[in-house]
């Protein structure tokens, strides 16, 4: 559990006040890891924390700012994009980020641009802090020409290989077998890119997350596998329908380095994802992290949630990074109320600025239904519309 203190908050940004600058964030939070190897031990806290590169000042003010920025512009696109589904103007399914702000940004942090990115289909904010402008990625909810994947991929297809996130699947875990062949083809070509590939915590129960794990540990793939835990598949609690709850110990089953870092903590992601993505890039090994980030609303924007209890959504409210990360700021003397309203209204500026853009953009012309079936032309494919007759004379 993350620390909730004033004490255990200022202790998190001590530095930062004063001269601004300077921040030791809380990857020294509940971290727990393990190594490879026959004979996988929990390490302390402390031991993780160490390896994380807990000690020490780890941000300075610009840093711990711009992170709360993107994590900000997360919560007001996705408050938009729920919006907007309402209206209409969203179709198909639509999973938010919302609670996972922190995860996502520090995620993000530790790579490079030319690292490699595949998720699932709860999506949106990995675009965005990936780096695609929320006019493409809003665009593309809305099913538009203008949208990262020229409308036909919607919320849970994004595809962009300028930023290389190489999506978006709606598949449960279709992405693991992808993301490991990914680093199959980075070890066989040479280079240091490595290959991020997140998913859900019920993912974690699929045949595909074990045989991707296998596969990766016994050629020494570099990727970083990445569970976020929210606590729930769909409706059901993790504690339900895992026989082992805390799902960064099957690493040990593969002798692969793991471990479990508090996912409100953007400092602590951080600092853990760096320790993995170096290890898959200087070693070419690869690393099986997990996020504890629970999500603030439903599976999706259907889902009311009503499995939750009235306890469990005030324990939420009291765990939302975003608010978290304000209050260390506001403490720390680096970003004060007036200064947090100004950042807020420039991004609530930025989003409705992307949901117009969305708006005032073409819909796909029918003509082009079939334009990307498949990569390169294919001899008799067929382009019959659903209205169309079978033969034509």
């Amino acid at each position: 559990m993350a620390e909730t203190t004033k004490a255990a908050r200022s202790r998190r940004t001590r530095g930062a006040a004063g001269q601004g600058k300077g921040a030791s964030g809380a990857a020294a939070s509940k971290a727990t890891a393990q190594d490879a190897g026959p004979e996988t031990a929990n390490a302390t806290s402390a031991d993780a924390s160490a390896d994380a590169g807990g000690a020490g000042p780890r941000a300075d003010a610009e840093t711990l700012i711009s992170y709360y920025r993107q994590m900000l512009l997360i919560r007001r696109f996705e408050e938009r994009a729920a919006r907007a589904y309402t209206q209409a103007k969203i179709g198909g399914y639509c999973h938010l980020n919302l609670g996972e702000e922190a995860t996502i940004v520090g995620l993000m942090a530790a790579l490079r641009p030319t690292d490699y990115l595949f998720t699932n289909y709860r999506e949106h904010g990995y675009a965005l802090a990936k780096g695609i402008d929320a006019r493409r990625v809003m665009a593309e909810l809305y099913g538009r020409t203008t949208g990262v994947s020229k409308g036909w991929g919607g919320s849970m297809h994004m595809f962009d290989v300028e930023t290389r996130l190489l999506g978006g699947y709606g598949i449960v875990g279709g992405q693991l077998p992808l993301a490991t062949g990914a680093a199959l083809a980075i070890s066989y070509k040479g280079g240091d890119d490595v290959v991020m590939c997140h998913m859900g915590d019920g993912t974690a129960a699929i045949g595909a997350f074990h045989e991707s794990l296998n596969i990766a540990a016994l050629w020494d793939l570099p990727v970083v596998f990445v569970v976020i835990n929210n606590g729930l598949g769909m409706g059901t609690p993790v504690e339900r329908s895992a026989a082992e709850p805390e799902l960064w110990r099957r690493g040990a089953a593969y002798r692969m380095a793991s471990a479990r870092v508090d996912g409100t903590d953007v400092l602590a992601v951080r600092d853990a994802a760096r320790v993995a993505v170096e290890r898959a890039r200087a070693e070419s090994k690869p690393y099986l992290l997990e996020t504890t980030s629970p999500r603030l609303r439903g599976h999706s924007v259907v889902d009311p949630a009503r499995y939750r209890s009235a306890e469990e959504k005030e324990a939420l409210k009291a765990a939302d990074p975003l608010a978290r990360m304000a209050l260390e700021l506001e403490e720390a003397g680096v970003l004060d109320a007036e200064a947090r309203e100004k950042l807020d209204a420039e991004v609530t500026a930025e989003v409705e600025d992307a949901a117009a853009f969305a708006d005032d953009s073409p819909h796909p012309d029918v003509s082009t239904l079939f334009d990307y079936t498949y990569a390169t032309p294919v001899p008799g494919e067929l382009r019959r519309l659903p209205a169309d007759p079978v033969f034509r004379s």
